[in-house]
């Protein structure tokens, strides 16, 4: 491996701190560039489920295995961490859909992975603060499955990329990536400011595809506008995060929890100047719906709430490498922001240093869209 590299990465997300973080760790120089701050975007606003549940490709399904295993190591040099806990997930459909619940669990023993088909009053074995009264018919339990907090995951690895000696350069605005020659040769920034680089991540989420657009790829984008609400503190014992038809739920440090879904994404109003809005109502409502998983149905109070794109590349499956058009430009775009952030950045990182291609990440790259 060239240890002497010098790499620019675009995005202060969880996809490009963890890739800086990997690339520092084996010897490149690296330059971080953030648009706002770190975690601004979708990794400040993500449920940040660690799983591989339900059913998708085998390579997808294999690469988000291997990204729980990382946060797993991570959780056993200091199970304290507030912030990254295994609790197991918890998921159910609604009324009338216990046929569909039944399936998805077959096909998840069906693959190895831990399922466990319960039914309501079977939940208080396994896991404990739900309601079971909320689940209609059954429920499947994941034990292996758990949760982290990107910003404090964030957080915890920029103390390792300061350590590291890596630069980082906040509030650089839209950034682009300067080609030389046919490759790419650094960042340049809307305010003129040029990174000369070896190598280039393009890791801006829901950006990604408008970022490499002028490159000559088509990266086609699926990201729809999400939100995520984080409640006051509320005294609980849950320890599972709980996928359910009217709220998905997980616990939040500090004894709040983090509450998303979908149901209300019509309700959100996407403004010229790219704020976004929804009425106070709804996000009430799902504090309400949230309340009902809950045992002893605590009042849940909202105190803050983000909303934005999540990033969706348009066929659902990740987008990782380097561009064939442009060599030296690579990209990490993917909806399992969370689950894949350590393992996509050590996997990348080593692709970008050594010029080997991962054979885990050979059906996830960019040139399939061409």
């Amino acid at each position: 491996m060239s240890s002497t590299k010098h790499v620019a990465v675009i995005g202060g997300g969880i996809l490009g701190v963890s890739t800086a973080v990997h690339l520092l760790r084996q010897g490149a120089s690296v330059t971080l560039l953030t648009e706002q701050g770190l975690a601004s975007e979708a990794t400040g606003r993500s449920l940040s489920w660690l799983n591989s549940a339900g059913e998708r490709s085998t390579p997808y399904h294999q690469l988000r295995v291997a990204g729980v295993d990382r946060y797993r190591t991570l959780f056993a040099a200091d199970p304290s961490r507030e912030w990254l806990q295994f609790g197991g997930g918890l998921m159910w459909n609604a009324a009338g859909q216990g046929e569909v619940t039944k399936a998805r669990h077959a096909y998840e023993k069906s693959i190895g992975y831990d399922s466990k088909l319960l039914a309501p009053e079977e939940i208080a074995a396994v896991t404990s603060g739900i309601d079971s009264s909320a689940v209609p018919e059954n429920a499947i339990f994941n034990p292996g499955e758990g949760w982290v907090s990107l910003p404090d995951l964030v957080n915890f690895l920029m103390e390792e990329f300061h350590a590291l000696g890596g630069r980082l350069v906040l509030n650089a605005g839209k950034a682009s990536v300067m080609v030389d020659g046919g490759r790419a040769a650094g960042v340049e920034t809307s305010s003129g400011e040029t990174y000369p680089a070896d190598a280039v991540l393009v890791a801006c989420g829901a950006a990604t595809p408008a970022v490499v657009k002028p490159l000559g790829v088509e990266i086609p984008n699926g990201s729809p506008v999400s939100m995520l609400v984080v409640t006051k503190p509320v005294e609980h014992q849950v320890t599972t995060v709980m996928n359910t038809p009217r709220a998905a739920v997980r616990p939040n440090p500090g004894n709040t929890f983090a509450l998303d879904h979908d149901w209300y994404e019509e309700r959100i109003t996407e403004h010229a100047d790219g704020t976004f809005t929804i009425p106070d109502d709804v996000v009430q409502e799902l504090a309400d719906e949230s309340s009902k998983l809950i045992a002893g149905n605590p009042e849940l109070k909202p105190a803050s709430w983000k909303i934005g794109y999540k990033p969706i590349p348009g066929d659902g499956e990740p987008v990782f490498g380097e561009l064939d058009p442009v060599p030296g430009c690579f990209v990490a775009f993917t909806h399992s922001g969370a689950t894949l952030g350590l393992i996509a950045g050590e996997l990348l990182s080593g692709e970008i240093l050594s010029g080997q291609k991962h054979p885990m990440l050979a059906t996830f790259r960019p040139g399939r869209f061409s």
